[in-house]
């Protein structure tokens, strides 16, 4: 279990316990890069803002599906079985919801001119509970991503 309280803060995560969130407020709130708010046995609910430009990163989950919800901004979303073939691609912006089949690669990219805003519900967890990281490049460097 990761210690290093660059990616971990305090009461963040509201980690198995009954919570009630006004999710889109959060999600437009957030100003961290990944801001994990509640982690159960089966679902995880983070919310990220992605400047523009940049991405969420090129990711495959191998054990979780994945629900993306755009609550402010315009993207490219691209997905496919393999690093090297994103056969599927799609523009997506406000109030859209991405689905994300395990074993898919996918990356989201803020082709917009404001931070494009979205949180995403992993079923199961994907993250460390609690974990948050400022930037993608705090995302990056952290050892249990």
């Amino acid at each position: 279990m990761m210690t290093d309280n660059k990616f971990l803060t305090g009461n963040v995560d509201n980690d198995k316990k009954p919570y009630i969130i006004d999710v889109e407020k959060e999600t437009l709130d957030n100003t961290n890069f990944r801001t994990t708010i509640w982690t159960g046995n089966k679902l995880q609910l983070t919310v990220m803002e992605i400047p523009v430009g940049g991405d969420i990163g090129l990711e495959v989950h191998h054990e979780s599906d994945q629900f993306i919800r755009i609550e402010q901004g315009e993207g490219l979303c691209q997905m496919g079985p393999a690093e090297d073939d994103l056969s599927f691609e799609q523009k997506i912006g406000e109030d859209e919801a991405v689905f994300v089949p395990l074993g898919l690669w996918h990356n989201i990219t803020n082709r917009g001119s404001v931070p494009l805003k979205l949180y995403t519900i992993y079923a199961s967890p994907d993250h460390v509970p609690g974990t948050v990281h400022g930037t993608q490049e705090d995302a990056e460097s952290d050892p249990n991503e």
